[in-house]
């Protein structure tokens, strides 16, 4: 098994050479830059303290950024459960939820921990939220609340019937909850009692909330994002533009809403969901299960990838530039979904009359698919590439046009 891994490595390398020599693959032109520390790091969440940042991991307990993402330390003494899933900041102290463990707190930016499950019934914690001085945990159990920095916690589930909760999201006094199949709930007395808020959200499985002035937003697995401008009283879905629809996060930067998803990276929306912006030149890692916000960039958690930053000034001004009706520059985004199986799309923008060559390369160098040979008018195009006929592996598609050359990675999963 290592001879063949070492082998495949090997062969990879000698492919990336192969385009990187053709200068199809150019890393000053990404944009997404991955930082270093947590290489590898399956990252679930993030949580931002002043200028710290808190990432959470599955079997690497958390790590601590002071300087802006640049490095990561990793800060587990006393966490016992190392599988964090959520991240909380309460004043001085931060609350992290585990996947058995219930909650820990830190009061020294995470270089000690301490259990603080006293009256926590289950100790699977997918999210936290903050309210003032209340804590709330939602659990595969219902939703609890502490009012003293998690020394004891009371069950708050009364009128929640679906009890796994996946996500938590404070607007002023409302306290809402993303559940696995139950939609979202409503609270107006601090979890006392809960109000289903289905109307118009058609996907119940919610795993992400995000408030942005009188707006929430719902992220859900297979049904992109919904909107609701009245406290959840009815949704409207908002996914234009938005090519995956499995929405494992949301941040907010002003007006600006981020959405990470899985298979298909970061989108952006500057129009309160009414459009989205696929923006992940240099992503390559497109599995996004956690983004946040931090001072003036925005980070992503991937699955097996490590924390990825970028500034935020930089996307909001490629969409602005790019808003008009024809693109200005040749570009290839990455596939979606990635991994796929057996089908994946592949989007490309040409901005003058220019002959097209999509080509699709395996492992070895070898060309597999021809996917455009033509001449193409100035817009943006969507090809789909179908792999039934080949096995699962690593392959490559490169884009020439003119003087442009780009190549990108995708996987095959059967």
């Amino acid at each position: 098994m290592r001879t063949t891994l070492q082998t495949e490595r090997g062969h990879q390398l000698n492919v990336l050479m192969f385009f990187f020599m053709l200068g199809t693959i150019n890393p000053l032109h990404a944009q997404w830059v991955q930082t270093n520390g947590t290489y590898g790091a399956d990252v679930h969440c993030f949580a931002v303290s002043g200028t710290n940042i808190f990432a959470g991991t599955h079997g690497g307990g958390v790590f601590i950024s002071t300087n802006n993402g640049t490095s990561w330390t990793q800060v587990d003494s006393g966490l016992t459960d190392t599988y964090v899933n959520a991240l909380a900041v309460s004043g001085t102290n931060v609350f992290a939820g585990t996947s058995g463990g219930g909650v820990f707190l830190s009061t020294n930016n995470g270089t000690t921990w301490t259990q603080v499950s006293n009256g926590l019934t289950n100790g699977i914690v997918p999210s936290l939220a903050v309210l003032g001085t209340n804590i709330f945990a939602g659990t595969y159990g219902g939703v609890f609340l502490s009012t003293n920095n998690g020394t004891t916690w009371t069950q708050v589930s009364n009128g929640l019937t679906n009890t796994y909760v996946l996500s938590l999201a404070v607007s002023g006094t409302n306290v809402f909850a993303g559940t696995s199949g139950g939609g979202v709930f409503l609270s107006t007395n601090n979890g006392t009692s809960w109000t289903q808020v289905n109307n118009g959200l058609t996907n119940t499985y919610v795993f992400s909330l995000a408030v942005s002035g009188t707006n929430i937003f719902a992220g859900t697995n297979g049904g992109g994002v919904f909107l609701s401008t009245n406290n959840g009283a009815s949704w409207t879905e908002v996914n234009n533009g938005l090519t995956f629809p499995y929405v494992f996060s949301l941040a907010v930067s002003g007006t600006n809403l981020f959405a990470g998803t899985w298979g298909a990276g970061v989108f952006l929306s500057m129009n309160n969901g009414a459009s989205w912006t696929q923006v992940n030149n240099g992503l390559t890692n497109t599995n996004v299960q956690a983004i946040a916000v931090s001072g003036t960039n925005l980070f992503a958690g991937t699955l097996v990838g490590g924390v990825w930053r970028r500034p935020l000034s930089e996307m909001i001004t490629s969409v602005e530039r790019s808003s008009t009706d024809l693109p200005t520059d040749f570009g290839l985004e990455q596939n979606y979904p990635n991994p796929f199986n057996p089908t994946t799309n592949i989007m490309y923008t040409v901005p003058n009359k220019e002959y097209v060559s999509l080509t699709v390369y395996n492992i070895l160098g070898e060309k597999t698919a021809t996917l455009v040979d033509e001449e193409k008018a100035p817009g943006k195009y969507t090809v789909t590439f179908d792999g039934s006929r080949l096995p699962s592996g690593v392959y490559f598609y490169r884009l020439h046009a003119g003087k442009f050359n780009e190549t990108r990675e995708m996987v095959l999963v059967k």
